[in-house]
Parts: structure tokens; C-alpha cells; sequence
């Protein structure tokens, strides 16, 4: 995809192959997109599907420890809103700096220094998760993720044993996560994914008009590795070039399949029922920092537990139909998150209140907030509260069904967080 800035942006972006691949083609972009069709759907039928079998047991087997989710603020939430954080639509880093302070003195009770040593030692390798789809519109800002590094090296964390990563290179590259912006601190995405011809603007061995003339473009082909281009992805022996960040000894297996077809390989790495972590999780960090945006997902959001469950394990696109919101809960189950994830920070500089989770300008406003929590399900619970209220503000029809916070209560049962809003301590400044 090319690089747009905010002010080039579209009220709607247009949806290019590679953008529909992202959310889950057809069935991802009616449901998670609440589009006219799927809306129709939706009243139709709003149950949820049949419980697919997973390996959720197996993960609630292993050892965890006093640091485990929810961590030691189970069911606090603190809201920071300062409406001097963003200034000409960008955020004011010294603004957003001491809103970081203020949130995480108010949700631990110590300053700096001291909240540095409930989480981390000196010693941990910690990665930041950051969520940079929808770059320079509605992706993790810059600014919060400075705003952390300051914290860990002032605190005696190395640079380069500080990683920010998301699944996708490329999308950390058009966010502005660059070694350039980040001398000495590791930016890693776990996967790479080959280029349509219509996002290169080059053509794979022929001009564009041949492709096209072909039934296809070449681009098209390049995608699903019948062509020499698919050499981005696919190495001599037919295997995406990725398959190797990835741990096969750590996984989460779900009963469905995954397509069989190089387009769908192209993105997730490997099909099958199997989807397994990144070797950056399980070899290489210690302690993981969560910085997700504000944004829906259809009638749902798309925010802590999300940014975590999508982004960490490949072949997803399998799970969406079945499983969607109950990933978010189990994939977290796994030892890999739930005993390093050690704080989540939602970046509600800039929300988006509909249309997500692909970027939709005319949605997006400053909502000048952060949010500080050790529980990703409290807080994710929080978010889709004041999510619901958002759209309804501004006329959004909204479908409250429990479908959509299930995986919540969920989370609560396997005991991995609060949602219970009545044991939810959401605490404004």
C-alpha cells in the first residue's frame, strides 16, 4: 500500500486487494465493517456460531505467575484526558508526556521510578506492541510510544533491548516506526507480505495492460505466487520467506482450515488449523507493553485485547467466521502473553467511531485521551462502553447484543480479567 498522508486521505478508503486480505476478505469486511448487507444479516441473525474446539485447555494448564493477567490491578481503568494533546491534528509531545505520567502514577500508586519496578527489571528484553494500521490517520501516535521508551531507558533498559512490533513490516514502515525515528531500538515485524501490482505501481514481468488483458493483473499474480515476482515471498522451496519467525512449538490450534490458495498464503504465512507465535514472543521478550488505538469494529472494538490476539499468532483470516471475538480472549490465555503483557496503554488521541477497523476519516476525531490498565479486558470493557455511547452521539445505529462483549465475560470465567462493570474501578483525570 502507498504510503498517504493524513491530508491526501479519502472520507472512505478505497479497498484494494491487499487492504480487503488484511480484515478478512468478504466475510471479514460485512461483519467487522457493518455495512448495509451485513447490518441486514445482523437482524437476521445475530446469534453466535457453533463453539469451534480449540486448545484454550492446554494454555490454562501451564504455570503463571503473581505478575500473571490481570496483573496487580485487576479491573482498574484510568482515563487521562488533556485537550491540549493534540494541536493542529497532531499530539503535542510534551502534553502527551505528562498525561503518561499522570496515568500510570494514578493507576499504581507510585511515581516513575517506583511503578518501573512493579513491572520490569533491568535486565528484561520488553517489546511494544503498537497498532499501526490506518497510518497517519488513526495508528498508535509516535508520541505515546516515545513517551514509554523515556520511561524503560530512564529506568535502565537498554535501547536495544527495547523491540516495537506489530505483525506486518510494511505497516510499521508507512506508521513511521523506522530505525531512523528509532536509533538503537529493535523494530521487528513478525511477517512480510508480497506486493500487488496496483500497491507498487510496477509491473511483474509485464507491463499492466498485459495483465489485465489476461483476465488478471499481474500484480494479482504476483500475490498468489505464480509468477517470478512472488519471489518477495516464497523462497526456492515454495514456503513463505516468514515461516521462520514463527515457533512451531507454540501455537494455537483451532478446528477450522485454513485456504489452501498462495493469496491467502501470502498474508498468513502458513494455513492449516494450526496458528503459531512469533519467535520474537516466545524466544525474545520478557515483558510485553500493549499500545492499541480507539476504534470500533463494527458494533465491536478493535482495541487491547485485539491488537494482541490478531497480532501476535499468523493464519487468522481461518478464525474470523467462528471464532472472531473469542481469539481475542484465548490467544491471551497462552503463557507467551499472559505472563509477560505486563500494561496496556489505549491511544485515544485520535478515535475512530465507525467504519472500523479500516481507517475512515470522516469518522476519526481528537478525543485528546489515554488509557492506563493492567487488565486488557477491563479496560477493552471500558473502551466499548464509551464506544457505545460515542455512536450513539452521533447517530450511529447501534446493535448492543451481548455478542459482542461475550468473549469479555469470557475472559472474566477463564479468570484472565474483570468485565463485570460493576467490579470495574474506571477512574477519570
Amino acid at each position: 500500500m502507498k504510503s498517504q498522508s493524513y491530508d491526501s486521505m479519502k472520507s472512505s478508503f478505497d479497498l484494494n486487494r491487499r487492504d480487503f486480505l488484511r480484515i478478512g476478505g468478504a466475510f471479514g469486511i460485512g461483519l467487522l465493517l457493518g455495512n448495509t448487507s451485513a447490518w441486514a444479516q445482523e437482524n437476521q441473525k445475530v446469534a453466535p456460531p457453533a463453539k469451534i474446539k480449540t486448545n484454550i485447555d492446554d494454555a490454562l494448564k501451564t504455570f503463571t505467575t503473581g505478575r500473571s493477567l490481570p496483573g496487580p490491578f485487576p479491573g482498574r481503568v484510568v482515563e487521562v484526558c488533556d485537550q491540549k494533546a493534540m494541536a493542529n491534528d497532531r499530539p503535542v509531545p510534551e502534553v502527551v508526556r505528562t498525561m503518561f505520567e499522570k496515568g500510570v502514577r494514578q493507576l499504581t500508586g507510585k511515581n516513575l521510578k517506583k511503578s518501573f519496578g512493579m513491572f520490569f527489571e533491568k535486565g528484561d528484553v520488553v517489546g511494544i506492541k503498537v497498532n499501526p494500521v490506518g497510518a497517519g490517520l488513526i495508528n498508535t501516535r509516535l508520541e505515546v510510544v516515545d513517551a514509554t521508551i523515556e520511561w524503560l531507558t530512564k529506568n535502565g533498559i537498554k535501547p536495544d533491548n527495547i523491540v516495537i512490533w506489530d505483525r506486518y513490516d510494511f505497516m510499521l514502515k508507512e506508521a513511521g516506526f523506522t530505525s531512523e525515528r528509532y536509533p538503537g531500538v529493535g523494530i521487528v515485524g513478525l511477517q512480510t507480505m508480497g506486493e500487488t501490482e496496483e500497491e507498487s505501481g510496477q509491473s511483474e514481468g509485464g507491463s499492466k495492460a498485459e495483465g489485465e488483458g489476461q483476465g488478471r493483473t499481474q500484480g494479482e499474480s504476483t500475490s498468489e505466487g505464480k509468477n517470478e515476482g512472488a519471489s518477495s515471498w516464497l523462497d526456492k522451496n515454495g514456503n513463505h520467506v516468514s515461516a521462520g519467525n514463527f515457533d512451531m512449538d507454540v501455537y494455537y490450534w483451532a478446528d477450522v482450515e485454513g485456504p489452501k490458495d498462495k493469496a491467502y498464503l501470502n498474508q498468513h504465512v502458513f494455513n492449516g488449523k494450526y496458528s503459531y507465535f512469533g519467535k520474537l514472543l516466545t524466544q525474545r521478550l520478557t515483558k510485553i507493553v500493549n499500545i492499541p488505538v480507539f476504534k470500533n469494529s463494527g458494533n465491536g472494538i478493535s482495541m487491547a485485547t485485539k491488537n494482541l490476539g490478531y497480532g501476535s499468532i499468523c493464519n487468522t483470516n481461518r478464525l474470523h467466521n467462528p471464532l472472531f471475538f473469542d481469539v481475542c480472549t484465548e490467544v491471551l490465555a497462552f503463557p507467551v502473553i499472559r505472563t509477560k503483557l505486563v500494561l496496556n496503554i489505549t491511544d485515544g488521541l485520535r478515535a475512530q467511531y465507525d467504519g472500523g477497523p479500516m481507517p475512515v476519516a470522516e469518522f476519526a476525531y481528537p478525543m485528546s485521551t489515554l488509557f492506563f490498565a493492567t487488565d486488557p479486558f477491563a479496560l477493552d470493557m471500558t473502551c466499548h462502553r464509551l464506544m457505545v455511547e460515542k455512536r450513539k452521539s452521533m447517530q450511529v445505529k447501534v446493535n448492543e447484543h451481548p455478542i459482542f462483549t461475550d468473549y469479555f465475560r469470557y475472559a472474566e470465567r477463564l479468570g484472565l480479567g474483570i468485565a463485570d462493570p460493576e467490579k470495574i474501578e474506571h477512574v477519570r483525570i
